[in-house]
């Protein structure tokens, strides 16, 4: 059979999808069963007969029309439609789906066939691309903030004899009712609990101060939609709080001797501790202020670009993050299936949840292929591998494996993957930042720097 006698015609489907309609001449088809048959025969026990000698109208009556038909479809088909798709340079990411409609002796077959491919991805002009750079503004109070987060390293507690204040901490019996039934598992005995925002729950906040010990702290709360027992969430519950005693935390004014302990030496004063506090968390804010642009850089760019994501993509992720899954929990001496029946998920349900995420990262993988195509961003394997002991020197477990990691391709390709990504998006902030030069502080007309700043929105 020549790729010349099988007519292939092809159309763009919905969905990243690319159908071929495929027609077979008839002397090809009938040579296709005549190789069936004898294929069959050779395996077929006819009584009188050796292995391949029976006449063929006794073994086509002993096969039936329909086993010979199935053997002729898997020797036939997957050759024509695999060599149609090289053919027409067509890059199929699953198997394909084939709808036969004739096929018999003595006529042309004719199918169709439907495979998906890597979509296409169209960025958006990055010039016209608006991003909003974050600018935080460190003030007095927030410098406060972390001096007394510093000085709270040398507060004493002491107990005293009084009621109940925020910031004590507080020795106390708990005990949680739900439908006015106890939960033995949420008691607690003689536990040290800091009366402060963001450590007990806000009812209980309100609730404490003002008891002494003895007393009990009452309060009507909801429980978490994700507690650890499926029985109790979002339930309401009663929370009651014995105090069994007081303690007053005790937390030294800054000084210049404070400031030198803090410090380990380094800083003298409360004022030099003070300003090293303040350089400190503008560096930090910077860090995080260029973390959030990179972020919204890429939201930005995912959501501007267009792409129609095949749905046997999403479904090979979502079988990663399901494999995933179950390795991790294997780990911990667990089953995913007794756990999906824990949580009362199918196995069905759970992968529906994981959709919308294995779409989302399929969509930023291939927006961010597609830049690094247009950038011409291809890091080489010693790129590759200098990253790899990069990595080695801030994490424990690549240094440990590190020479095994270096001569293993797998490992190789992953970190060479990683390391494509995060020059794609230094290379993305990099062009919105050039594109915002027009909006700085220096350049003639500009604001003078706010809160928040666009990029790009004005570029040239």
């Amino acid at each position: 059979m020549t790729a010349a006698d099988v007519s292939v015609v092809t159309e763009t489907l919905p969905g990243s999808q690319v159908g071929l309609t495929i027609e077979v001449p008839s002397d090809q088809v009938d040579r296709a069963y005549d190789r069936a048959l004898n294929r069959l025969a050779q395996r077929i026990r006819i009584e009188g007969f050796r292995p391949g000698k029976a006449p063929r109208p006794l073994v086509e009556a002993r096969l039936g029309s329909a086993a010979i038909r199935d053997e002729v479809v898997d020797a036939l088909i997957p050759p024509v439609v695999n060599q149609a798709l090289r053919d027409r340079q067509i890059d199929a990411i699953d198997r394909p789906q084939v709808e036969i409609q004739e096929l018999e002796r003595g006529r042309p077959a004719r199918f169709r066939a439907r495979v998906s491919v890597m979509p296409e991805v169209r960025l958006p002009d990055l010039k016209a691309l608006q991003v909003e750079r974050p600018v935080t503004v460190i003030d007095d109070e927030m410098i406060e903030r972390r001096l007394a987060e510093l000085r709270e390293r040398l507060a004493q507690v002491e107990p005293v004899d009084r009621e109940v204040r925020l910031g004590d901490v507080v020795v106390a019996d708990l005990k949680v009712l739900v439908d006015g039934e106890e939960v033995p598992s949420e008691a607690r005995t003689a536990s040290e609990v800091e009366v402060r925002e963001g450590v007990v729950i806000p009812e209980l906040l309100a609730a404490l101060p003002g008891h002494k010990t003895g007393e009990v702290a009452v309060a009507e709360a909801t429980l978490p939609d994700d507690h650890s027992n499926p029985d109790l969430r979002g339930k309401q519950a009663r929370v009651e709080f014995t105090v069994q005693g007081v303690k007053e935390k005790l937390v030294p004014e800054l000084t210049d001797e404070v400031a030198d302990q803090l410090s380990g030496g380094e800083q003298k004063t409360a004022d030099s501790l003070r300003q090293a506090v303040r350089e400190d968390l503008v560096a930090q804010a910077a860090r995080l202020d260029e973390l959030a642009f990179e972020q919204r850089a890429l939201k930005a760019l995912v959501e501007a670009s267009q792409v129609e994501i095949p749905k046997s993509l999403v479904d090979r992720e979502v079988e990663r993050q399901v494999g995933e899954a179950g390795r991790s929990l294997q780990r911990r001496g667990l089953r995913l299936d007794r756990y999906l029946e824990y949580v009362g998920k199918t196995q069905s349900e759970y992968e529906a949840e994981l959709e919308p995420d294995a779409q989302e990262r399929i969509r930023v993988d291939l927006v961010m292929e597609e830049l690094g195509k247009q950038m011409a961003i291809n890091p080489s394997e010693d790129e590759a591998r200098e990253y790899m002991r990069s990595e080695a020197e801030r994490d424990e477990e690549v240094k440990r494996e590190l020479q095994a990691l270096l001569n293993n391709s797998v490992a190789l390709e992953y970190f060479r993957h990683r390391l494509t990504r995060i020059k794609v998006l230094e290379g993305l902030v990099e062009r919105l930042s050039t594109r915002d030069s027009s909006d700085s502080p220096d350049s003639p007309g500009s604001s003078a720097a706010g809160a928040q700043q666009s990029v790009g929105a004005e570029a040239e």
